[in-house]
């Protein structure tokens, strides 16, 4: 069986590994408003020549990856079988005389100047495809295709925006591309492209009032508080976050208050102000305490909880000095935090690893670091991930310059560094 060098080729010019190439397709499927069903496994098959035609959708979605067609790609149709000379009859064909023959033809023929209508049923597809954009971001973080794919999905609920049926349904689709345009927003701070992630908030903000939803607003402002915390303007931080805490969904909804209080928690610890930071990090244990069990909840907010909230601790706890408070916590949130949150997962272990060697445990520090790697195999490591064990690494050399083990890892994060 003879390989596919031109598409070997194709990934090779734009540096994607088989994983890659799977999660780009799968962007670019549920952009369209499929499930993104591409596996490496899938992509392998391509490769080695042992599928030779992909599926319709697949096709179309390789060809928008590298621009250009199927065929150019080294894949190739099956051989068509013969046709029969007497082709069976159209079926529509069939249709229009039978209607025509009892004088229905109009409910058969559209009047030709209608204007399309949009929708509840658009509105449910675009949610499912952002839904499967977040399913992306909890196992691999922010990277450009979902940024792209966020904006593709934005950018069609804006255009069916201008068909929409009714008021409702118009505004039901402002708050779809606010939500897709937040998601880009997002994608864009993990991937630590700072400049584009406000610009995109900005936009997603505007969205937000065109929608008049409360919980995408909400959504945008912890967005802004994260921004401003990795630009380290912790001023602008705890402001974002009172903020959140202002939206009306954050005053009618505990669930939402919590993460507002916690994200507000952040603020204050960055500032050096340790009782504003536990007196937030009360409010936001007190608001999770309140919150209802089984209420229906956005996916961009599925990543919170009581396992989240922990890891969150961590933070505040170890930049107010309180570093074995914040070793607990971690192990907490780890003992918790879903599996599928993959990226999630890690950040929390690299906290891990800084509270112990905030406490001079430098070989369980190193040990626990290393494993970062390990979780997140397979995928690039995340803008922001990468920075957090860059100050790691920052704080290992400072702690311990000559120890053995903190040369071993130094060299294990310079080789990480350069793979990924």
């Amino acid at each position: 069986m003879e390989g596919n060098e031109s598409l070997s080729s194709a990934m090779q010019e734009q540096g994607l590994t088989q994983v890659e190439l799977a999660d780009a397709v799968n962007v670019r499927l549920i952009c369209s408003g499929y499930e993104g069903t591409v596996s490496d496994r899938t992509v392998r098959n391509w490769v080695t020549g042992k599928t030779r035609w992909p599926h319709p959708r697949q096709r179309e979605a390789l060809e928008a990856v590298f621009g250009c067609t199927a065929g150019d790609l080294g894949f190739s149709p099956p051989a068509r079988r013969r046709r029969s000379s007497n082709p069976p009859e159209d079926p529509v064909d069939r249709r229009n005389f039978l209607t025509s023959s009892t004088g229905a033809v109009a409910a058969v023929v559209p009047f030709v100047g209608a204007r399309p209508q949009v929708g509840t049923s658009d509105v449910i597809r675009l949610r499912s495809g952002l839904d499967a954009l977040m399913e992306l971001d909890r196992s691999r973080g922010g990277h450009e295709d979902l940024e792209r794919a966020a904006l593709a999905g934005a950018a069609d609920a804006l255009e069916k925006q201008k068909l929409g049926a009714t008021q409702r349904i118009r505004q039901r689709l402002f708050s779809v591309a606010a939500d897709y345009t937040a998601t880009a927003a997002w994608s864009a701070i993990d991937a630590r492209q700072m400049d584009r992630a406000s610009q995109l908030l900005g936009r997603a903000l505007y969205l937000a009032g065109m929608a008049k939803d409360p919980v995408a607003e909400m959504r945008v402002w912890n967005s802004y508080a994260m921004l401003a915390h990795h630009r380290d303007e912790y001023a602008e931080a705890v402001d974002a976050a009172y903020a959140a805490q202002g939206t009306t969904i954050a005053r009618r909804l505990p669930f939402f208050a919590s993460l507002a209080h916690a994200r507000t928690a952040i603020g204050h610890s960055n500032l050096g102000d340790r009782q504003a930071a536990l007196r937030s990090l009360g409010h936001a244990q007190e608001a999770l305490g309140k919150a209802e069990g089984g209420e229906p909840l956005p996916s961009w907010i599925a990543f919170y909880g009581p396992a989240e909230l922990m890891a969150m601790t961590a933070i505040v706890r170890d930049r107010i000095g309180d570093a074995a408070e914040s070793e607990a916590a971690s192990h907490q949130a780890l003992g918790t935090i879903p599996k599928q949150f993959k990226r999630n997962r890690a950040l929390a272990t690299a906290r891990l690893a800084l509270a112990q060697l905030h406490q001079r445990d430098i070989d369980q520090a190193c040990s626990t670091a290393a494993t970062v790697f390990t979780l997140m195999s397979g995928h690039p490591i995340p803008g922001r991930m990468r920075s957090l064990l860059g100050d790691y690494y920052r704080d290992l050399i400072t702690l311990a310059p000559d120890a053995s083990i903190a040369r071993e890892w130094g060299d294990r994060y310079r080789t990480e560094w350069s793979r990924l």
